[in-house]
């Protein structure tokens, strides 16, 4: 008889089961420059304008939701790591391009809001785009109230 203890198993990677939150939000990021520069000339694609925090350049981003009366909702995928929360926190102030019509508005970041819940009701597409391409926890609902 061996008076030897069992060894323990080696467990799983846990890594190796979901994908490195930080390696998808890298890979996301770089597909998302070469889309966004695509989709920002496209005449029905709708775009977010902020103010660069740092430079002062106004700086556009395609995003999808849905306007509901005198309010655009979106949710941010990367939500306070996104360049254009970035921008919104320091200036306010925007313009979303709908149907190809600018409009100027504030936009508020709602934390406390359901960002899955929001995205039940926003357009099925851009929905399952935002939650494939999420990391995490990482959701943030924006309200964008637009001017007159």
């Amino acid at each position: 008889m061996s008076n030897s203890q069992p060894q323990p198993q080696p467990q799983p990677d846990a890594r190796s089961k979901s994908p490195d939150p930080e390696k998808k939000y890298r890979n996301v990021t770089a597909l998302q420059r070469r889309l966004n520069a695509v989709m920002r000339r496209l005449p029905g694609q709708t775009l977010l304008e902020t103010t660069g925090r740092v430079s002062g350049l106004p700086r556009r981003t395609p995003v999808g939701g849905r306007r509901e009366g005198d309010s655009f909702w979106l949710v941010s995928e990367f939500g306070e790591r996104s360049q254009y929360i970035r921008n919104i926190r320091a200036d306010p102030r925007v313009r979303v391009r709908i149907r190809g019509r600018w409009h100027p508005g504030t936009a508020h970041l709602l934390p406390d809001d359901d960002p899955r819940a929001r995205l039940r009701r926003l357009p099925r597409f851009n929905s399952m785009a935002v939650r494939a391409m999420g990391v995490g926890s990482g959701l943030l609902t924006v309200r964008v109230e637009l001017d007159g």
